[in-house]
């Protein structure tokens, strides 16, 4: 009965220590959140750590750790290396009064422990998620900064193949221009010529027309005269 008495205050103390302890954090995967450990290592009789004992099994079995616990106290209290004074029985009476303590206070301080680990847990996922959804916001806002950029990007592309276009058409229209103003001047010169040509012609035949009349004689004239009035008449009376 003391054996199962003193296991199950050694649980209940492991226990609240764990409460009372900060959280253990163990790493699942490198892309998981740390996850704090529900119980500590196992132990024995409320505080030798489970290891000890199976520190003992492979060369002495499984009485070894008792054994080895009695001879060394057996050895210590009969050589009076440990003298058990007045303390020894005051930390046995301590010890007494925690364990009923514990026993009797134990479950209502570790639920009133929980229920703060429990909303402080709340508060620090309350917390994550909210810093999560601010950086899923700004995740979403470089994104839309990028699409602005690119459309920005797009629009400089726009702006560039207008202006070439407007220097295209500027270009094209100061041909068109220095065309009108070749053909305008070769036009100039073609009619200069022309009247230049039509001038010459003019004067040749007048002074054709002068000569031939300074070449005739009166006598001559009338004789020319006459043929003509008589082809004249020919053709009238042909009519």
């Amino acid at each position: 009965m003391l054996a199962r008495f003193a296991v199950h205050q050694g649980k209940q103390i492991s226990k609240a220590r764990l409460l009372l302890q900060p959280r253990v954090l163990s790493t699942v995967t490198g892309s998981e959140r740390p996850i704090r450990s529900e119980y500590p290592s196992p132990v024995r009789h409320g505080f030798i750590p489970e290891e000890w004992f199976t520190f003992f099994y492979s060369k002495t079995g499984v009485t070894g750790p008792y054994m080895f616990a009695a001879g060394l106290s057996t050895y210590l209290i009969s050589k009076e290396i440990y003298v058990l004074e007045h303390e020894f029985y005051s930390g046995l009476s301590l010890a007494l009064a925690l364990i009923v303590a514990i026993k009797k206070f134990g479950p209502s301080v570790a639920k009133y422990i929980d229920k703060n680990i429990d909303e402080y847990e709340q508060s620090w996922e309350s917390s994550r998620t909210d810093q999560i959804k601010e950086l899923q916001n700004l995740i979403e806002h470089e994104k839309k900064e990028q699409w602005r950029t690119d459309s920005q990007k797009m629009i400089a592309d726009i702006k560039r193949d207008n202006i070439n276009m407007q220097l295209e058409a500027v270009y094209r229209e100061r041909l068109s221009h220095v065309y009108q103003e070749v053909k305008r001047r070769l036009d100039y010169q073609v009619q200069l010529q022309n009247m230049e040509r039509k001038l010459a012609q003019k004067h040749m035949v007048e002074w054709i027309v002068e000569n031939v009349k300074k070449g005739f004689t009166p006598d001559q004239e009338k004789i020319i005269l006459t043929r003509c009035i008589s082809d004249l008449q020919i053709l009238v009376n042909k009519n």
